[in-house]
């Protein structure tokens, strides 16, 4: 199931949250793509005493596709790399972005960059599948 706004997209996993991250970085692996981070909010809200339900963001990307768009668009630095969000909502885990054409849209980049920025598609289905 997929949903949006337009904006954002959101996938459900039949994973676990910790899974869903394993996946989606043996999909950014098997592609040759960079893992930046990946950032552990709700860990580190434990860490500090607070409740967070399981909250990950995984950060990645690839030189040869984000380098083009923002010498294009300087801007887009501030969404690249790319940022993928997996937590869990109740008992369904979720994988949520924003949409290529949504961020192709806000720098104004043209068809061919903003192509640059769809191969997340891909890696969130991989993720999502297992």
């Amino acid at each position: 199931m997929i949903t949006t706004d337009g904006t954002l997209i959101t996938k459900l996993s039949a994973s676990s949250v910790e899974d869903t991250v394993a996946n989606l970085e043996a999909a950014l692996t098997a592609r040759g793509l960079k893992l930046f981070a990946v950032i552990d909010h709700s860990g580190e809200a434990e860490k500090a005493g607070l409740s967070l339900r399981d909250t990950k963001v995984v950060v990645f990307g690839s030189p040869q596709a984000g380098t083009p768009v923002m010498d294009a668009e300087p801007l887009a630095a501030l969404d690249l790399p790319l940022k993928v969000l997996v937590w869990a909502d109740g008992d369904q885990t979720k994988v949520t972005y924003v949409a290529p054409s949504a961020l192709a849209d806000r720098y104004g980049l043209s068809a061919e960059l903003g192509q640059r920025l769809a191969g997340i598609e891909a890696l969130t289905d991989a993720a999502v599948r297992g």
